[in-house]
């Protein structure tokens, strides 16, 4: 059965590289027979926290919240891609994942994490999986980092690089398996 994965990009910039990975990533999942909606911080254009989702009355959240809230909870599973911005995790990302919470419950989130630099942005991915764990999206065990972006994913989201597409393989067959087994589990029930 096909899952729902979404795929959250991080950065807003207007020179960003991250939106790279999102590409790639949506273009594997959806040859898996998924259906992977990219999630654009940019593209939301979300205000700064005030009120999260649920804190609104039923039926008068602004329309980007509720549309959101409602892709949410089609989900099996979130793929956050994030940049590193001074070691943590990107405001941008930040802010979009704050406006929810019992809409990720009971479902997998995975992390793709990428610089320009040679570390592919693993110090941002510490931080960024104790958030989505807090969340109620534990992060499943490995990483996909991306060191060195802009040189190994095209800006159409093809990589010029071999060993990415044998690492993503691995990283979204691990994905897959926590996704269908915490689906089988959210049709049986929840703990709350």
């Amino acid at each position: 059965m096909p899952l729902t994965v979404l795929v959250i990009v991080g950065s807003v910039r207007t020179d960003r590289i991250g939106i790279r990975a999102a590409r790639f990533l949506i273009a594997q999942l959806e040859a898996r027979g998924h259906v992977a909606p990219l999630v654009d911080p940019a593209e939301l254009k979300l205000p700064l926290l005030d009120r999260m989702y649920k804190e609104y009355p039923a039926g008068t959240a602004p329309e980007p919240l509720q549309r959101l809230a409602e892709l949410f909870r089609r989900a099996d599973a979130f793929l956050v891609v994030t940049a590193e911005y001074n070691h943590g995790v990107p405001p941008a990302l930040s802010n979009t994942l704050d406006h929810f919470l019992e809409e990720y419950f009971w479902r997998p989130s995975a992390i793709c994490c990428y610089s320009a630099g040679q570390f592919g942005g693993v110090r941002a991915a510490m931080p960024l999986r104790a958030m989505l764990a807090e969340m109620g999206m534990s992060s499943i065990p490995s990483l996909l980092p991306v060191p060195r972006l802009h040189k190994v994913i095209d800006a159409q989201g093809v990589p010029t690089e071999p060993w990415l597409a044998t690492a993503a393989a691995r990283f979204l067959d691990e994905l897959e398996w926590h996704a269908e087994a915490l689906r089988d589990r959210r049709q049986r029930g929840t703990p709350y």
